[in-house]
């Protein structure tokens, strides 16, 4: 039975496929932050020199937020719903420790278990750019960590000499709340279930960046979905195109923070001049054609009864796949090691 009304039948997939099909969604997202995130590498921001639009021809440099730093807490937050309404337990699939190879988070995002088997992931992110340049988007925190009395200086803790300031003080460069991150989040071969999947993973996940923090909050916002039969343009493209708008419209106020409107604006515009250049087959759901989708999906994934719904079809679709598929390969390759 289809759980959605508003989408054509004719975009999903019947199952999940053993080969590609040439069936493509893109999620046209824009991440947000919203609180001081890292998106590093060897304790530095990571970013990139490049041009700053496609017209404006000026270098600058972009913070940068690297696909696995997008796709591990999306698929995170999935494994958590996974487990909470009972198809899925801590003990049978662990991420990055013991795969269960039989669930929606196996398959639809792929895993990689030596000799045990592999499944590509149907689920394709690249690095996202921010809007603003490095220099405007990011600024520098001291970090201490004070003694349980609240301050720096030592009452004799540790045998340490009473009134020691500790020298416990490092900086960190964060990136600044409201900077923006054009990514689009590709799904290869979706059925309705695997689309609704992954929509309510990239809905639902607010943080972002090192784990090991107290921050990254992110929000996304998604402008719009696009049905093709390929791959469709780049974050670095789109972003450029996006600058090149707001550029124009005189709405880049630097060193203010760029305002979410005239992002969302400026966004849907480039997004839109880009596909009209596109040589594949594709359906845009962008804007106001955008609208009943979002709200049809949010009304979904807002209930119990909802999203048991989309998790259950989504679960019975990946245990058929892999019955299929991966029990094969399994066999096959404990056949060889005999």
């Amino acid at each position: 039975m289809s759980l959605l009304k508003t989408v054509e039948s004719k975009f999903f997939q019947a199952e999940i496929p053993y080969k590609p099909m040439g069936k493509y969604v893109h999620f046209l997202t824009i991440r947000i932050t919203e609180s001081y995130p890292l998106f590093q590498t060897d304790a530095e921001l990571n970013k990139a020199r490049v041009r700053a639009g496609v017209k404006d021809k000026t270098t600058i440099s972009r913070l940068s937020m690297f696909k696995r730093k997008q796709s591990t807490p999306e698929r995170l937050v999935g494994r958590e719903l996974l487990r909470n309404y009972g198809l899925m337990t801590a003990e049978e699939c662990e991420y990055n420790v013991n795969f269960a190879m039989d669930n929606p988070d196996c398959i639809i995002y792929g895993f990689a278990i030596g000799d045990s088997g592999s499944e590509k992931s149907k689920v394709v992110v690249d690095t996202a750019f921010s809007i603003t340049a490095f220099d405007e988007s990011h600024e520098t925190f001291t970090l201490n960590a004070p003694y349980e009395n609240g301050t720096m200086a030592s009452k004799g803790e540790n045998g340490s000499k009473p009134g020691e300031v500790t020298s416990r003080i490092n900086q960190q460069d964060h990136i600044r709340p409201q900077v923006f991150f054009p990514s689009i989040v590709t799904l290869k071969d979706p059925t309705e279930a695997s689309f609704l999947y992954v929509f309510n993973n990239i809905l639902r996940t607010r943080h972002y960046g090192a784990q090991t923090t107290r921050t990254g909050r992110v929000r996304n916002e998604l402008i719009g979905v696009v049905f093709a039969d390929g791959e469709i343009t780049s974050n670095l493209r789109w972003t450029q195109a996006i600058y090149d708008q707001m550029k124009s419209n005189n709405t880049l106020n630097a060193p203010d923070p760029l305002d979410e409107d005239d992002v969302i604006t400026a966004a849907k515009n480039a997004i839109e001049a880009l596909m009209a250049d596109e040589f594949i087959v594709h359906t845009d759901l962008i804007g106001d054609a955008f609208v009943s989708l979002i709200n049809e999906v949010k009304t979904l994934t807002g209930s119990e009864k909802g999203i048991q719904s989309i998790l259950q079809k989504a679960d019975a679709e990946a245990k058929d796949y892999a019955k299929k598929h991966i029990s094969k390969k399994k066999t096959a390759a404990k056949a060889g090691k005999e």
